[in-house]
């Protein structure tokens, strides 16, 4: 019994090597042209000589030098069930690259004669590719198919198997996860990192009951971020940048009055959020901030501070629209206690 578990156990463990290569389902990959076989792993970042940090990974190259930066920074969550694409298909490999790639597992046998003889068929018999297309050296590219590394829902929907676009044509009709400047936009928005939203609070960390709490973001600290994505095979890239547009406050409990009474703050014509604290304003209602009605016992309020970021892509050589706005939040604990009185 021992013997025919481990036969079974070593045929399933082959087996599940050779699909996680050769499937045509998505690839996880450094994905330069020739960039990696499937089921590689995702390229690392990289410094230029000017500066700019980009990645390669998905056939795609990422532009993050204006994005958020440090030590605390998130990504954004969509407004709404919108989700930046699960999976998409892009150029991978020049004729001879391709030819290098899948004939040693051809030769190797590990697929089966049958299997492989439909692969040779398809791709060097004229079924309905001719030797790799190598006359067309130089004139296109074997596309492939991607997947986002997240695993998010629909990453297993590109099954097509390797297929050819000559350069400047558009890719087959019927394949709508074909790398455009729209899907980089999306794709883009997912590699978008903003900074915590950490607000200056006035009183700071300790309040009173019935004492307003100012609460208010600079400009210096709150600005625009952006991505950009780039296929240089096909000339074409997308940059989506998140500007901020409001600060919405969570007191962290029903005792409590907001101001505005939305709690939703919007940003001033500078930039910034709110307004600063100034001396012998203690008594004024904020612009934007919060008076607690009750005092906490033992925990602390958890005043939670969610920026709202409006989310726009512009594409070369064309096109651009809105995407569906994003929110990071970060939570800051308040201590509230009540205002003592001496009587005498």
């Amino acid at each position: 019994m021992p013997a025919v578990i481990s036969r079974y156990a070593t045929t399933v463990a082959a087996a599940a090597l050779v699909t996680l290569l050769l499937s045509p389902g998505p690839a996880f990959a450094d994905n330069k042209i020739g960039g990696g076989a499937k089921g590689g792993t995702q390229a690392g970042g990289s410094s230029t000589p000017d500066g700019t940090i980009s990645a390669t990974a998905g056939g795609i190259a990422y532009d993050r030098s204006k994005n958020g930066a440090g030590s605390s920074v998130g990504p954004l969550t969509p407004v709404g069930n919108w989700t930046p694409p699960a999976c998409w298909y892009a150029p991978k490999y020049s004729p001879a690259e391709f030819k290098a790639y899948v004939e040693p597992i051809w030769s190797a046998d590990s697929t089966g004669s049958s299997w492989d003889n439909a692969q040779r068929d398809r791709y060097v018999n004229g079924k309905p590719y001719t030797n790799f297309n190598l006359d067309k050296a130089d004139k296109g590219y074997w596309w492939d198919s991607y997947a986002d590394p997240s695993f998010r829902p629909g990453w297993d929907a590109c099954q097509k198997p390797y297929f050819w676009v000559d350069k400047g044509a558009p890719p087959p009709p019927d394949i709508p996860e074909a790398v455009t400047p729209e899907i980089l936009g999306k794709l883009a928005y997912a590699e978008i990192r903003v900074p915590t939203t950490k607000v200056t609070l006035k009183p700071d960390g300790t309040s009173k009951v019935n004492l307003p709490t100012w609460t208010w973001l600079d400009k210096s600290d709150f600005h625009p971020v952006s991505v950009t994505a780039s296929v240089a095979a096909l000339g074409i890239s997308a940059t989506t940048t998140a500007t901020p547009v409001s600060l919405k406050l969570d007191p962290g409990t029903a005792d409590a009055t907001l101001f505005p009474a939305s709690g939703e703050c919007p940003i001033n014509a500078d930039g910034s959020i709110g307004t600063p604290y100034e001396a012998g304003s203690a008594d004024q209602a904020p612009p934007c901030g919060v008076t607690y009605r009750r005092a906490t016992s033992g925990a602390p309020y958890n005043l939670k501070a969610t920026v709202t970021w409006k989310i726009h892509w512009v594409g070369t050589p064309a096109g651009g629209d809105d995407l569906p706005e994003g929110t990071f939040g970060q939570d800051q604990q308040v201590t509230v206690q009540e205002i003592q009185a001496v009587n005498r």
